[in-house]
């Protein structure tokens, strides 16, 4: 017997209310670096552009819920080539359209409206189409034996090595990481043997081995850039090169540690980073509420994904549930890497902090993602004997 509720009965308002004070913090925080930007990118209302993306945010959000997330799992092969085209189209379009940026070809110019860049999109149509492939492959081989694991696995890495090769090609290293961690999520909750997992993450880890091996003593043979050496160095070393490569890293350092326990107070600000609105925002909320104001941020992204696996354990369709993990193994992993990389534990990789970074279509694509965990929460089933 189930328990009938419509789809507006049963919202999240628990995770649309942490969305909204991850909303505060973002303007917040944002607003206080704008007096720390250079004088050209003063005149730009960041905090309130930032407002008007999340109203965006909102309105896709309701978009998304009046669709049942199976329709998607219904267009997943031709938004795949949807998303392949657009990132083809920064391989041959010319440059009036295309941009480069600190050496990545990754956005589109649109105009009035900014730059859009589509490997944002790519992480969602990747979370749909690797969902509905797990789907698919256990439905049709439900015995699950091992010949079925290795199949799914062919299945996955066809699948993902396209965008992943294009991404590499931008070179976007960040984005790429990104799409790695949503693979591995949905891969561990695939129902593939343990000691099927235990080989791939042990070849993995010795690939990465002889890749920063080849990449710091023979970069050449990779044709590795320059600038991609130097995020590295600044990275192991930031204090012998503070004045280039590590000078980010540096000042987030003493941003974070002038912060102590409770900061310096709201937009008192006095360690300078370039464009803290974006990628180290992090430092920027640190410096001013101190260690009670980071740790309230990274309780809030806490919550955040315990809600998020709370309703992929709760979905009774393997489809929701694995929306739900990719968008979780999305979300966990771009703010462990920001985080990370603002303390110095992780290379700087310029992946923004969800949801508090400032960024129209990284947080487009945030939000998007979190309408698909609502739409899976709202069209879940609850049975009274269960």
């Amino acid at each position: 017997m189930t328990n009938e509720k419509s789809p507006q009965q049963q919202i999240d308002y628990t995770l649309i209310f942490i969305l909204f004070l991850l909303a505060i913090v973002s303007t917040l925080a944002i607003n206080s670096a704008e007096a720390t930007l250079p004088e050209v990118l003063k005149e730009i209302n960041f905090s309130m552009k930032q407002i008007q993306w999340y109203i965006i945010g909102s309105m896709a959000i309701v978009v998304t819920m009046l669709i049942d997330y199976d329709r998607f799992k219904q267009l997943a092969w031709y938004l795949y080539g949807f998303g392949l085209l657009l990132l083809l189209g920064l391989e041959v379009l010319p440059e009036g359209i295309v941009q480069t940026i600190k050496g990545a070809t990754s956005w589109y110019r649109l105009g009035p409206l900014g730059n859009f860049q589509p490997s944002e999109l790519m992480k969602i149509i990747m979370i749909i189409v690797l969902s509905k492939v797990i789907a698919d492959h256990r439905e049709t081989y439900p015995n699950n034996s091992v010949a079925d694991d290795f199949l799914l696995i062919g299945k996955l890495v066809a699948v993902a090595s396209p965008p992943i090769l294009l991404l590499v090609r931008q070179p976007d290293m960040g984005m790429t990481m990104v799409l790695c961690a949503i693979i591995a999520s949905l891969v561990l909750i695939s129902g593939i043997k343990w000691r099927i997992i235990l080989p791939v993450v042990f070849s993995a880890l010795f690939a990465i081995t002889a890749f920063l091996l080849l990449f710091f003593k023979y970069p050449e043979l990779l044709k590795i850039k320059a600038y991609q050496l130097d995020r590295f160095y600044g990275w192991l070393n930031p204090y012998e090169y503070s004045g280039e490569q590590g000078f980010q890293l540096v000042k987030s350092l003493m941003a974070i540690g002038s912060g102590q326990l409770d900061g310096k107070g709201y937009q008192n600000l006095e360690v300078y980073l370039p464009e803290a609105h974006t990628d180290f925002i992090f430092a920027i909320i640190s410096e001013q509420f101190g260690f009670i104001g980071g740790s309230v941020v990274i309780s809030l992204f806490f919550l955040l994904i315990y809600r998020m696996i709370h309703i992929a354990l709760e979905s009774n369709d393997p489809f929701g549930s694995y929306l739900c993990t990719g968008v979780i193994g999305m979300i966990t992993f771009q703010v462990f890497q920001n985080v990370g990389m603002t303390i110095g534990l992780l290379p700087i990789t310029g992946l923004p902090l969800p949801f508090v970074s400032y960024g129209g279509s990284s947080l487009a694509t945030y939000m998007v993602a979190i309408a698909f965990v609502l739409n899976v929460r709202s069209r879940t089933r609850k049975y009274m004997f269960d």
